[in-house]
């Protein structure tokens, strides 16, 4: 092993390694007050993990180990399993509900991003901000464009960051300007799976942007495309806003439901994942079990457009799991923080009356989201073998968190005041691939 490639972190550790919401927290939990991680650049793999005593004496000398104190954090990377990067120019816009949002400013930004310049500008911004508050991998929405798709994954290989997006697919629906056809959308699919689906950490994904959008005859050649790739992701939008579901019944009557349009060409599958499901009906939600396709919960979205609340319980149902993911859906979205998102992920939870620990959120936004997209055995675990993705947390950021602290009697408690108070200011490292690709100091 060349010790050169080496980079060596020490402070406490939080992961999980299984599914609170049906085990034992007990079983899950994986916490260490005082660790050591070791991660190889060239491989961009965690290589050894355990308690510092342990791992320290093992290390060549020529390895500095980096410690980040007892005020520190260490989790895995956060995973943000919705979002769409072009919309990065919009954030915090007045936005009334989902449809009126959408024509008022949505279709109208995604227009620029015609000029690839612009796409790589508002890319760059972007995951900057995303590693900035420990985001280390996303699932996002390009738009129509085949540059906006090139863009996004020439600016995350600078970092070897892994980032899963597709090439948005309308037909109908939206300006002019924004519309393919179900060919030019299979022709111009493939032509990006060819060309990036695979090199370096990048993965693509099957992009219909919602089922108002797209004819009958584009859903079709999504499900052309599914149908020759069927490990592949596919990432749309079901059930975020009543009137959406309502809107869907008059384009699709044939349809029992939004989701039996979907699965009518295949597309309600494992590593399909939908983004917010607030109105998913009893039946679908068996559909989604059955499949194993998975949910995105974006709450600050949710909120943001009046879409309504997820309840995160009833899919977390052990007589018919759904798999359930966070998402932080900018630009309806009000935060690329996690933590934030987690925050309002509580608030839900609480609307419906089914909270949940503090624990079982970061397992959300981690190992949870990991398992929801597929990518369980490289992401979301802080474990020898696994992606060198990792976020290192400061608790005591700001002056209101640090003297809160001081009562914080244990960890599930000093984890909710994170999730509650803590924001980008949190986050002191971010490292990808086993590189620190951002410092807060």
């Amino acid at each position: 092993m060349n010790t050169n490639k080496l980079t060596a972190i020490r402070g406490a550790v939080l992961s999980f390694k299984a599914d609170p919401f049906f085990h034992d927290m007990k079983d899950c939990l994986v916490y260490k007050e005082d660790a050591v991680i070791v991660m190889d650049t060239e491989t961009a793999k965690i290589v050894k993990f355990g308690d510092a005593k342990d791992i320290i004496p093992t290390l060549d000398k020529q390895i500095e180990v980096k410690n980040y104190g007892k005020d520190s954090l260490i989790v895995p990377g956060f995973i943000d399993s919705h979002v769409h990067y072009p919309q990065t120019e919009m954030i915090a816009a007045y936005g009334e509900q989902l449809i009126d949002w959408l024509n008022n400013y949505t279709f109208i930004v995604e227009q620029g991003f015609k000029n690839k310049e612009h796409a790589k500008e508002v890319a760059e911004v972007f995951l900057k901000e995303q590693l900035r508050n420990g985001v280390t991998s996303a699932t996002t929405y390009c738009t129509v464009f085949p540059q906006s798709v090139d863009a996004i994954f020439e600016t995350a290989a600078k970092y070897n960051m892994k980032i899963m997006a597709g090439k948005v697919c309308m037909d109908r629906n939206a300006p002019e300007a924004l519309l393919d056809t179900a060919q030019i959308a299979y022709d111009e699919s493939t032509a990006l799976i060819n060309k990036w689906h695979g090199k370096g950490r990048a993965e693509y994904v099957i992009t219909p942007r919602f089922a108002p959008t797209s004819t009958p005859d584009q859903l079709e050649a999504m499900k052309a495309l599914a149908d020759e790739h069927p490990d592949m992701m596919i990432q749309t939008h079901v059930s975020e806003n009543i009137n959406e579901v309502a809107w869907v019944k008059e384009l699709f009557p044939q349809s029992k439901d939004y989701t039996d349009v979907y699965a009518k060409y295949n597309l309600v599958r494992r590593r399909a994942v939908y983004g917010h499901g607030i109105h998913l009906t009893e039946r679908e939600l068996d559909v989604f079990s059955e499949t194993g396709a998975a949910v995105a919960h974006c709450p600050t979205s949710n909120f943001f457009l009046g879409s309504g609340y997820l309840n995160v319980r009833k899919l977390k149902d052990e007589k018919r799991p759904v798999h359930v993911g966070m998402g932080t859906d900018l630009g309806a979205g009000t935060s690329f923080s996690m933590l934030q998102t987690m925050n309002e992920a509580y608030k839900a939870a609480q609307m419906n009356g089914k909270p949940y620990t503090s624990l079982h959120a970061f397992f959300l936004a981690g190992k949870g989201t990991a398992d929801a997209l597929g990518l369980g055995d490289k992401l979301g675990q802080i474990k020898e073998g696994m992606d060198a993705d990792i976020a290192v947390l400061n608790l005591k950021s700001t002056p209101i968190i640090e003297y809160r602290m001081k009562y914080a009697k244990d960890l599930e408690e000093a984890l909710f005041i994170q999730m509650t108070l803590a924001d980008d200011r949190a986050v002191s490292a971010t490292y990808v691939a086993g590189k620190e690709v951002y410092s807060a100091k």
